[in-house]
């Protein structure tokens, strides 16, 4: 594919790992890409960290927040959509470094009619105060010191860390939702438009990916499999209150029980008023 690709990254009073992602996104491969920081109710550390960017990320960088008010990861991504200008969005979550080559390796897979599914390798908590603390670039790490790391019990695996050309299996799980997460997910914006984009009507913790995803093969978009080109590095956190998942998941099995395309609560209902804040970020739609 060619023209503007939309890097969402999420985040939440997490600046160490936000300043660690962007680094690696200003030594992208591919320049032709923005990044917009859909942001949770971060506080002010987190507009000066992005602030501070704006003239070192080599790109458009815009930030787009929201009140925080609980977990509410599928509006704060329909707002990034809306504020974004690419024809293909990567959602990437603010705590995922990805590798120079990520949004290269993103847009050769790109192809109409196909959302495509990346992985992650994940670190260790010593791993990631290391990384942090001593301001790593692990996204350039050779093989060998994955290998490393995977012996010691830095990263659970090392599969995400291998290019390999997989050709037409990259389509053998067409139709199929499982491992599709929005820490590495990419979708052509005019197949969020189709579907409405995430449904807000998620909150708390988990599942409004796996809707997105089932929605769009409802909409007879098919999944491909980013596996051995798009790996990124996810930093250890302490894990979310999981509390409304069982909510989550009732509403995630009626939804692949019926055919509905688009989303209860989607970019359609964000409105005029909505409260966010947009502060840069290229030319308009």
């Amino acid at each position: 594919m060619s023209g503007l690709i939309s890097v969402i990254t999420t985040t939440h009073d997490r600046e160490d790992a936000l300043d660690a992602v962007l680094r690696a996104l200003a030594q992208q491969s591919d320049r032709a890409f923005e990044v917009v920081i859909a942001d949770d109710g971060s506080g002010p550390a987190t507009a000066a960290l992005i602030a501070s960017w704006q003239g070192r990320l080599g790109r458009p960088l815009g930030h787009v927040w929201q009140p925080h008010d609980g977990f509410r990861a599928a509006e704060m991504r329909n707002r990034a959509i809306a504020a974004s200008h690419g024809t293909y969005c990567i959602f990437l979550d603010g705590d995922c470094i990805p590798r120079p080559d990520f949004i290269a390796a993103h847009r050769r897979l790109a192809e109409p009619g196909w959302f495509v599914a990346g992985n992650r390798i994940l670190l260790s908590q010593g791993l990631t105060e290391t990384v942090l603390r001593e301001q790593l670039a692990p996204e350039t790490w050779p093989f060998g010191a994955f290998v490393r790391e995977r012996l010691r019990g830095g990263v659970n695996r090392l599969m995400p860390a291998i290019g390999l050309p997989l050709g037409p299996l990259r389509k053998a799980k067409a139709g199929s939702f499982d491992g599709c997460r929005t820490c590495n997910l990419a979708v052509w914006r005019a197949d969020l438009d189709q579907v409405d984009g995430f449904d807000a009507s998620y909150t708390g913790w988990g599942k409004e990916d796996s809707d997105l995803a089932v929605r769009l093969l409802h909409a007879g978009v098919q999944r491909k499999d980013g596996r051995f080109a798009t790996g990124v590095l996810h930093l250890w956190h302490r894990e979310a209150d999981r509390s409304g998942l069982d909510t989550n998941e009732r509403q995630l099995a009626q939804i692949m029980r019926g055919d509905a395309i688009k989303a209860r609560q989607g970019l359609s209902c964000l409105g005029e008023g909505a409260p966010s804040d947009m502060l840069a970020g290229g030319a308009p739609r």
